[in-house]
């Protein structure tokens, strides 16, 4: 998650979106192109960070706390004085908020990350909306439809390929730093089976997160207290599970290296950043929106990935990547044709 606390919950409060003028048509997919790069390089500088040896639950729990003091201000300014109206209902949801929707999940993302490749690891962030409808479907709370099922079936597949089919290594350029070592390289392939039930829990685990949600911000409907409670709460799990699993302190110390960059970007671009960016999409376009824009990121990390840190870049990748946007795209675009016929009932 980064800070997604409010978002989905809030886009499916809002109204319908004014007109924009014809000035501004360019800055909302703007917007939306910055937040999906700015992902991409979450992803990889993480997967440097932790590949060099960074402690996963010491880059979560500063993280999320780094991420709390970026949208404190904003809680300050546009929500001034809620903070008092947390009763103990609320911080309840709000704990429970912070473990499924950040402890758990990206924790679990983060092993899988440094299991597999950026790149691989990326897909698993677009299927989270797949993985969200499948466990809806589960529980009943929303009715089988032939074009969702469609994109779902196409992206799943295309993970698959990804997964079990590599194909021809497809040599387009020397990546500018030489991160990956034949060692590095062997220990990636042999865990890519547990990297993947990583990942796989990870989305499951997020999608159980925006089901929670929307119950958050019916106790608490206030979105940026809501996300910097629920940042600075998960940094703190984060950091408890840390310490009970590493004492030494020097996994815990930080430098002025990749690691700290890496703290510092997550928390302030991939996680304040792309919280405010999609808030102003929701607000200017609606709530389909800024998720038509997400296999960017899968597109940004392959390409970064592959010039930057030299990750492999194979047909079996190509295609299924290929798979998982077409699916996705699928996925969304029958998401929103239900939204006109149910309205029309």
């Amino acid at each position: 998650m980064d800070v997604e606390a409010g978002v989905i919950a809030a886009a499916e409060m809002a109204p319908a979106p004014p007109a924009s003028r014809a000035g501004w048509d360019w800055k909302a997919p703007a917007a939306m192109v910055l937040v999906q790069l700015s992902i991409a390089g979450m992803v990889l500088l993480s997967k440097v960070a932790i590949g060099g040896g960074l402690f996963v639950f010491a880059l979560l729990a500063y993280r999320s706390l780094f991420g709390a003091v970026i949208i404190l201000p904003l809680a300050l300014l546009r929500e001034r004085g809620k903070w008092k109206e947390v009763d103990w209902k609320a911080a309840g949801w709000i704990f429970l908020n912070a473990f499924i929707g950040y402890a758990v999940p990206m924790s679990l993302y983060y092993y899988g990350l440094g299991d597999t490749t950026a790149s691989y690891a990326a897909i698993f962030l677009n299927i989270i909306p797949i993985a969200t409808f499948i466990l809806s479907l589960i529980l009943r709370m929303e009715a089988l439809q032939i074009r969702t099922m469609a994109g779902v079936v196409l992206s799943v597949g295309g993970t698959m390929l990804v997964s079990l089919y590599k194909g021809k290594l497809l040599h387009l350029w020397n990546p500018v730093f030489h991160y990956h070592s034949d060692q590095q390289h062997m220990a990636g392939e042999s865990h890519q089976l547990r990297g993947t039930i990583l990942l796989v829990a990870s989305s499951f685990m997020f999608a159980c997160w925006y089901l929670i949600q929307s119950k958050v911000l019916k106790v608490y409907p206030y979105k940026y207290w809501s996300s910097m409670a629920t940042c600075l709460v998960g940094g703190f799990q984060t950091a408890v599970a840390g310490v009970i699993l590493r004492r030494d302190k020097d996994a815990w110390k930080i430098g002025w290296d990749i690691n700290l960059v890496t703290i510092v970007y997550s928390g302030a671009l991939a996680t304040a950043g792309k919280y405010s960016l999609n808030s102003w999409a929701v607000a200017e376009r609606g709530p389909a929106y800024p998720p038509i824009f997400s296999p960017l990121s899968v597109v940004f990390t392959v390409v970064l990935g592959s010039i930057f840190i030299g990750e492999d870049i194979t047909v079996g990748s190509l295609l299924g990547t290929t798979m998982v946007i077409a699916g996705l795209y699928i996925f969304l675009w029958g998401k929103a044709k239900e939204v006109p016929e149910k309205c029309a009932r």
